[in-house]
């Protein structure tokens, strides 16, 4: 009986689960695309992409995109 126990547990989706949205995709497409997956969004995080340029002897470090992560949980 342990052993169907385990194997329900592997083929079970985990609880929580990290979406990215990408580059070619908006917040919304990313949002449906959890729904489809079955999960729900609890939390939105944000992270700055930075590039470093080289010029004149200094490095300088611009910001590029903005990083959208939303974390969702099984509905």
């Amino acid at each position: 009986m342990a052993k169907k126990k385990q194997q329900k547990q592997q083929n079970k989706q985990p609880d929580k689960k990290k979406f990215e949205v990408m580059e070619t995709e908006s917040i919304a497409e990313c949002l449906q695309r959890m729904d489809k997956e079955g999960y729900r969004p609890v939390r939105r995080m944000e992270e700055p992409i930075f590039e470093e340029k080289e010029g004149n002897g200094t490095t300088e470090v611009i910001p590029v995109r903005q990083l959208v992560i939303f974390e969702g949980k099984k509905k």
